[in-house]
C-alpha cells in the first residue's frame, strides 16, 4: 500500500518536472536561469491589463498552467512558431472564459437586483395600502379619540413622555388612565386596519 507522504511526494516531484519542462521549452535550448519564463509572465500581465481584468495576476499564471499541462501531454514539445506566440494563444482562450464567467457573475447580480427591486416594490403597495387603511380609519373616529392617539404618539423619547403628560393634564386624568385610553382606541384602529387591508 502507498503511503500518503510517499504520494505527495511523486506529486511535487510531478509539479516540479512539469515547471522545469515549461522552463525548458521557454528558454528553447538557451539556459536563462528562468529569465524567459518572467519575460513571458510579465507580457502576459500586461495583455491582462490592458483588456482590464482585475485579477491579472491569476489569469497570467492560470495562462502558463496550462501551457505546462498541455506540454506534458505532448512530451515536453508544441509545435508553434514561438513559445510567446503559443501562450498568447492560450491567453486568448483564458480571458474569454474570464468575459463568459464575469457575464455570468453580472447577470446573476443583476437578477438578484431585480428580484430586491421587486421585493422593495411589494413592500412599498403594503406599506402605502395599510397607509391609505389608517388615514380611513383614523378619520372614522371622533374628533377627541383621534386628537388623544395622535398626540399620545407623537415625538420621540423624552418629548414621547413630555407630550404624554401635558396631554393627561389637559384631559384631566392620570397618565395611567390616559395609556388605557390610548390602548382602547390603538386596538380598534388596528382592527379596522386590519379589515380595511382586507378588504383592498
Amino acid at each position: 500500500m502507498v503511503s500518503t507522504a510517499h504520494k505527495q511526494n511523486r506529486s511535487a516531484e510531478l509539479r516540479e518536472q512539469t515547471f522545469r519542462r515549461l522552463l525548458a521549452w521557454l528558454d528553447q535550448g538557451v539556459d536563462t536561469n528562468g529569465q524567459s519564463y518572467l519575460a513571458i509572465r510579465e507580457r502576459l500581465l500586461g495583455y491582462f491589463d490592458r483588456k482590464n481584468c482585475l485579477n491579472a495576476d491569476d489569469l497570467a499564471d492560470e495562462t502558463l498552467n496550462r501551457v505546462a499541462r498541455r506540454l506534458d501531454e505532448e512530451g515536453g514539445n508544441i509545435e508553434t512558431e514561438t513559445p510567446a506566440k503559443y501562450c498568447y494563444i492560450v491567453a486568448r482562450f483564458v480571458f474569454m472564459e474570464y468575459l463568459r464567467a464575469n457575464e455570468k457573475e453580472i447577470a446573476a447580480l443583476d437578477n438578484v437586483s431585480r428580484q430586491a427591486n421587486a421585493i422593495s416594490s411589494e413592500d412599498r403597495d403594503r406599506k402605502e395600502k395599510m397607509l391609505g387603511c389608517l388615514d380611513g380609519c383614523a378619520a372614522k373616529l371622533e374628533v377627541t379619540q383621534r386628537e388623544l392617539i395622535f398626540g399620545y404618539y407623537s415625538g420621540e423619547q423624552r418629548v414621547k413622555i413630555e407630550n404624554r403628560r401635558s396631554l393627561a393634564q389637559t384631559l384631566g386624568v392620570s397618565v395611567n388612565a390616559l395609556s388605557i385610553r390610548a390602548c382602547r382606541i390603538r386596538d380598534k384602529l388596528e382592527s379596522c386596519v386590519k379589515d380595511c387591508a382586507k378588504r383592498e
